[in-house]
């Protein structure tokens, strides 16, 4: 219903096109920087990180997939793809330290992370059970209001999990990708210089969680549009 709708198009068409274009200057970005040679592989480079910091018990591990590289807060591991775990180029430095990161904010207990990791089931649960429930809402609304509003109500309350959780990830994310660029210069692990190379990596990742917050605001804000234009 909602892709037949032109005013939900106009809420999610930019945040949408923006999200196609972060993930293609993601994979750009990461396949151009992987042809610029580091002087070890990103497993390396996350353990000397780890170790700095006294993390000696959190893992190194790889993992299939592309571009499949997380922290698991849970297994206290670093998982990272293939090309990133034994890739030695500017790439994998920066996605791996940028996993390193995570570990770093998970050993000092960072806010944000644990606000976002307590989240988690909200914004499961919302990004599933929410978004049903307010198309649903939508559908009946025009034939039982009050049913309807109800419903759309009640979707729009647990989205707002979703959202919530997109907000709060924003800083995590640029925390830990803050934290890989100071680490990789400040440790020799790459030149001063070399350093930009990295960031753009990082940005470019950072522009698809840009993008998924926007995308869930708009969507969020499309429901509460279309709650309140009933009411009216």
């Amino acid at each position: 219903m909602l892709l037949f709708d032109p005013i939900y198009l106009l809420f999610i068409a930019p945040p949408l096109l923006l999200g196609l274009f972060a993930q293609w200057r993601v994979k750009s970005t990461f396949a151009s920087m992987s042809q610029v040679p580091a002087r070890m592989s990103g497993a390396q480079a996350a353990r000397q990180m780890l170790d700095s910091a006294g993390l000696h018990q959190v893992g190194v591990e790889q993992v299939p997939g592309h571009l499949s590289d997380h922290y698991d807060p849970r297994g206290k591991v670093l998982r990272l793809s293939p090309e990133v775990y034994g890739g030695r180029s500017m790439a994998a430095l920066g996605v791996a330290c940028h996993e390193a990161g995570h570990a770093f904010q998970d050993a000092k207990g960072y806010a944000p992370l644990i606000i976002r990791n307590m989240a988690v089931p909200a914004a499961n649960f919302g990004s599933n059970i929410g978004v049903t429930l307010a198309t649903i809402g939508l559908f009946l609304s025009y034939q039982i209001p009050s049913v309807g509003n109800l419903l759309l109500l009640a979707g729009i309350v647990l989205f707002a999990g979703v959202v919530f959780f997109q907000v709060v990830n924003l800083p995590v994310e640029f925390d830990a990708s803050a934290r890989a660029r100071r680490h990789l210069v400040s440790a020799n692990l790459i030149a001063a210089n070399e350093e930009h190379f990295v960031a753009k990596v990082l940005n470019a990742a950072a522009l698809t969680y840009v993008a998924g917050t926007l995308q869930a605001i708009m969507t969020l804000a499309y429901f509460i549009f279309r709650l309140m234009g009933d009411r009216r």
